[in-house]
């Protein structure tokens, strides 16, 4: 008999409604909740084909301990007892002969458990975790919080009459809080649409106006906007002397960027730049919906400063259909469950690189470099183990001939996963990890949004565990009885308590959502030392960082270094979202490999001329760094004098131990120096590349 369970996909960033039927204790089909108010029903191909991935032949159901070298592939079967006990005992040895800071943990973008792994690690002592945090959100996040106390989102429930899409593509892939169901109806309602990308999306051609900068110039831009804005006196003048900090300061630095100089810069009109300027400040109410793509590069903190300034001279903050600061849910805040305050002070002193990046340490986040120099160097102290879950560093961070050298050389690796990833191949220990349809979890309780919802455990794969309970056995193991409850759901219950449930009341609902308030400024100020949005940052002139948003050209491109064009005459981007992919996972999946089968990088037409190359052909990108292969696809929206490759590629179909993790993979073109990342949080330089492409060759171009 089949049987129909309400749940939340967590096939990407998670957040979509979802019904889930069961018959005889199989899931038979995953489809849309058309009564769930984040999607009403609409459901991306990653979620419509999540079955694929649970029922996986490849996925790993029982713990493993690696037998032969690292690399090789060769496992053994053994007991959850067994894994837990040998990583318990190789921690006490470590603590007790380096301390905890040689224990590194990480994880991957969004996993929902980050209060749990926050909790153990700050227990255990070690203030080393590794996450995309530094590149990916947590910028947003962690700069909002000193300029204007907050992460800010766009409110489409409140009609913006006009909505400005920044580097980012939410309608194929749910970033962070949004939902790309929101946007498509607001433009449908009519909303005006401004979109900055390099590439022609499908949300550049169906805006209003497209902005196609050069990439890495969004501050610039932002500025050049800024520009007009005062300069046409288009401000609210009420929300700027009343609400605003550092006002005289920030309009003599706008001067500099006249839009001469901007379209210098960024490679967009004058007469463009003006028309997006002044229909966003125009046109009330007015969100900017922002993606990761401005925060991986040397300009990331700044990029945020430059757009939170934009929200607040317009007078778009916290006011309906403008940017909004969520009202959270009153359950146990992550933080405070986490038990940050639990970490010793001289321990957090330890944080690696967390004296030069100070606002990254500022949110608990550390850059990977620091890791793989310690790992590498022993220095400033060695890292003698790193347990991972839900991440695949081997080919999602910057310099992945780097990252594999140094995970092959650390004492002792964890990974806890679906499958053996090309990272998981280098493990010692690897733990069978639970997808959401196994486990019970309050959903997006890390998200910055007034929604949470239950998923409830559906079927039970294998042996698999939850990411949650390997952490409280762990921490168990590890001497930290006293401070978990026995069991997941005990903890449930705890973050659950302020809200007066238990989480077999909340369980039960569809979702839990609480009401938004605005204006709040109005009787309460801005969280920030001056109680006003900072466009001159208090915080980040005590740390001794230019307090005011600049443009910082990119250390490799052809303005930095000419002398580079000759040999790499073109710029390259990375990490451009898949509709189908979600960073590096999903590749083993039928359904989507079939939509997209192989990597493909986006060139213009006439370039492709140029250089003999036709569509479909297989070609290599070469940088200093390396040389991979990826299928050329011919775009006439990307400027001739920029490429664009997929990452996130590994072929999980290649039987072989690493999985082909070095053909395809985007990562062996980026670089790591830390000349090139941003000077608050560390951000790698992953967008703005110079490359030269040429055909492999190949006799397969089909």
């Amino acid at each position: 008999m089949e049987k129909i369970i309400k749940s939340n996909c967590r096939g990407c960033h998670g957040g979509c409604g979802v019904l889930v039927h069961v018959e005889d204790g199989r899931i038979t089909k995953i489809e849309g909740n058309p009564d769930f108010p984040t999607n009403h029903g609409v459901m991306c191909s990653r979620g419509l084909s999540f079955l694929q991935l649970v029922y996986h032949p490849d996925r790993v159901t029982h713990p493993l301990r690696r037998t032969g070298k690292r690399g090789e592939g060769k496992w053994e079967q053994i007991s959850w007892n067994e894994a837990l006990d040998t990583i318990a005992e190789k921690y006490k040895k470590i603590i007790a002969e380096y301390g905890a800071e040689s224990i590194a943990l990480g994880y991957g973008t969004g996993r929902n458990y980050e209060g749990f792994l926050y909790r153990f690690s700050n227990l255990l002592g070690t203030p080393n975790v590794l996450t995309s945090g530094h590149m990916c959100y947590g910028p947003r996040v962690a700069t909002s919080g000193i300029i204007n106390g907050k992460l800010t989102l766009c409110d489409y429930e409140n009609n913006p009459k006009c909505v400005v899409v920044w580097g980012n593509n939410v309608v194929i892939s749910n970033g962070d809080e949004y939902t790309g169901e929101n946007l498509t109806k607001a433009l449908a309602q009519g909303t005006k649409l401004i979109v900055v990308d390099p590439r022609l999306t499908y949300l550049a051609g169906r805006a209003d106006v497209w902005l196609q900068l050069r990439p890495g110039t969004d501050v610039a831009l932002a500025m050049g906007m800024a520009n007009v804005i005062v300069e046409e006196k288009l401000y609210d003048k009420n929300f700027v002397e009343k609400y605003v900090y550092g006002w005289d300061e920030f309009t003599a630095r706008i001067k500099e960027y006249n839009l001469e100089k901007v379209e210098e810069i960024t490679w967009v009109s004058a007469d463009k730049i003006r028309e997006a300027a002044r229909l966003y400040a125009t046109t009330k109410p007015a969100g900017i919906q922002w993606g990761c793509a401005i925060e991986q590069n040397i300009n990331c903190t700044d990029s945020v400063r430059a757009l939170v300034s934009l929200m607040a001279i317009t007078g778009n903050l916290d006011v309906p259909g403008g940017n909004i600061s969520p009202e959270s849910p009153p359950w146990l805040p992550v933080s405070q469950f986490a038990m940050h305050h639990e970490l010793p002070a001289e321990q957090r002193a330890k944080r690696l690189g967390g004296d030069t990046y100070k606002l990254a340490d500022r949110i608990a986040v550390i850059t990977p470099k620091v890791v793989w120099d310690a790992i590498l160097t022993g220095k400033p102290y060695p890292i003698k183990a790193v347990q991972i879950h839900g991440s695949n560093p081997v080919i999602t961070r910057s310099n992945a001939a780097e990252v594999y050298k140094a995970l092959s050389k650390l004492d002792f690796l964890v990974v806890a996963d679906f499958f053996l990833t090309p990272t998981a191949e280098l493990a010692d220990i690897f733990l069978p990890a639970a997808t959401w349809l196994e486990m019970e979890d309050i959903g997006d309780y890390w998200k910055r949004q007034n929604y949470i919802y239950p998923r409830t455990k559906i079927i039970q794969v294998g042996e698999c565990r939850s990411d949650h309970e390997m952490f409280l056995e762990l921490g168990k193991k590890l001497g930290q009885k006293n401070q978990w409850f026995d069991t997941v759901e005990g903890n449930l219950d705890y973050i659950l308590k302020p809200m007066g449930l238990t989480w077999q009341e909340f369980r039960r609902l569809d979702y839990y959502r609480v009401s938004q308030k605005y204006r709040k400024y109005k009787t309460e100020g801005f969280r920030t030392p001056t109680g006003k949005v900072e466009l001159y940052s208090t915080i980040m002139e005590k740390w001794g960082y230019d307090p005011l948003p600049i443009y910082r050209e990119t250390p490799e491109s052809p303005v930095s270094k000419p002398e580079m064009v000759k040999d790499y005459p073109l710029i390259l981007i990375t990490g451009a979202r898949s509709p189908v992919f979600y960073t590096s996972e999903h590749r083993m999946i039928p359904w989507l490999r079939e939509i997209v089968p192989d990597p493909i990088v986006e060139i213009h037409p006439k370039t492709a001329e140029k250089l003999g190359i036709g569509n479909h052909q297989w070609v290599y990108i070469e940088t200093p760094r390396g040389r991979i292969k990826q299928r050329a696809l011919l775009t006439t929206g990307i400027n001739p004098g920029v490429v664009a490759a997929q990452y996130g590629w590994w072929f999980p179909e290649e039987k072989t131990p690493g999985h082909g993790w070095e053909k395809s993979n985007v990562n062996i073109l980026t670089d790591n120096d830390t000349k090139g990342y941003d000077v608050a949080m560390g951000a790698d330089n992953l967008r703005v590349l110079m490359c030269k492409i040429y055909p492999t060759g190949d006799k397969d171009e089909s």
